[in-house]
């Protein structure tokens, strides 16, 4: 893994602000080199040895997305770095998205230069040929494609706790500074550095990997939104999308506190807690794992087709019913510990898992929680595991 470059928060003094995307649409027609070609898709073609900005060197591709693609690159600005750049499709939709993205992350950035708060940094932008592109510190594989990779074996109880805490002192960030992320899910919390210890698991006749370090960053704001902005009916990848979000009852900074509670689970069980891809499955799961849907929630819903005579209507003996009775119990009944740390991040999962927004744990006091007892903010923020001193056996 490259050494993470460092951070010069001046670097974007020199940009103008935004272009409008007018002022793109005409320096896109005025200035398409010949060379410069689109797939039918609206990607970028470029390959490997490719240069951009006579500064950015293309090594290969790290990912694509409906977005657009992101690149491993060497800056040569640089002193030759590795860093990751997002090519945005040459659509409007996601040029627009795109810039919005910058605008959150410019104003996080600009009051965060030391990254105490481990979202991830961007260090450039510009408009190439009709793409917008934005280059950021290049990180490891993400905590679901670890995961993945790894048979879904599930993280140990102390990575989790690490994990955990980092995660909630990213987003709490993000809230004090009057954001909500929208679509925190485990694609989304990067590794910094994704190099694992692997060891045979006789049992399962198989090889298992353990990172060696579990210090995480917070990425993909495309979808964030300020407090003061418009907030969108639909947010949230579904398996992570909040009860609010569901029947409409408008959404804030608990629904991020939501979909960190499924997130913890997944890493805690490697698997999804909320299997699933329709609302009214979703709610019968909800109510199947957490109980029953509060009567202020249902009374004050616009979706009053998943609901009859004030309770949720879901007939038990369909197949549907059948799948949520079989893969779906009560919370706890997931434990595979009675030791108190378990019981610990259970206390806490619920707590972030509360129906009602108003009532759902706030990041502030998410630190505090015992779980996390045995760490600090300082331990957290420099990136260190906390392993070392503490048995993680399940």
């Amino acid at each position: 893994m490259t050494t993470k470059p460092t951070y010069n928060h001046n670097y974007h003094q020199h940009h103008r602000s935004l272009p409008s995307s007018s002022t793109c649409a005409r320096s896109d027609s005025r200035t398409r080199a010949l060379s410069v070609r689109d797939d039918e898709e609206g990607h970028l073609i470029c390959r490997s040895g490719d240069v951009l900005q006579e500064r950015y060197e293309i090594v290969s591709t790290l990912g694509e997305g409906t977005f657009g693609r992101v690149m491993e690159c060497i800056d040569h600005r640089r002193g030759g770095a590795s860093v990751a750049l997002k090519i945005i499709k040459n659509v409007e939709k996601y040029k627009e998205a795109a810039r919005l993205e910058i605008n959150v992350l410019e104003k996080i950035n600009e009051k965060d230069p030391d990254n105490k708060f481990l979202c991830v940094q961007m260090y450039d932008w510009f408009d190439y040929h009709g793409h917008m592109c934005i280059s950021f510190e290049l990180l490891a594989l993400s905590t679901f494609d670890f995961l993945k990779e790894n048979n879904y074996l599930p993280y140990s109880i102390g990575q989790v706790r690490h994990m955990a805490y980092q995660i909630c002192l990213a987003v709490k960030y993000l809230h004090d500074s009057k954001l909500t992320h929208t679509d925190l899910k485990p694609e989304n919390i990067l590794f910094v550095n994704s190099d694992f210890t692997m060891s045979f698991n006789v049992e399962k006749k198989r090889d298992d990997r353990t990172v060696k370090s579990t210090a995480v960053r917070v990425v993909d704001f495309g979808s964030a939104t300020f407090d003061q902005e418009h907030h969108s009916t639909i947010v949230s990848t579904r398996h992570y999308r909040a009860p609010e979000v569901i029947l409409e009852l408008g959404w804030s900074h608990p629904c991020d506190v939501w979909s960190i509670g499924c997130i913890l689970f997944e890493y805690y069980l490697g698997f999804t807690l909320f299997q699933t891809h329709d609302n009214r499955e979703h709610l019968a799961m909800m109510e199947r794992i957490l109980g029953p849907v509060p009567s202020r929630m249902i009374r004050k819903t616009r979706k009053q087709k998943y609901f009859y005579r004030g309770r949720l209507d879901w007939d038990e003996s369909s197949s549907a019913g059948k799948y949520v009775r079989e893969n779906c119990k009560p919370l706890r009944r997931y434990l595979l510990s009675e030791a108190e740390e378990h019981h610990q991040l259970f206390d806490l999962i619920e707590s972030m898992l509360e129906y009602e927004p108003s009532k759902r744990l706030v990041l502030a006091d998410s630190l505090k929680h015992p779980f996390f007892d045995n760490g600090t903010i300082g331990e957290a923020a420099s990136g260190k595991n906390w392993e070392g001193n503490r048995d993680i056996s399940r």
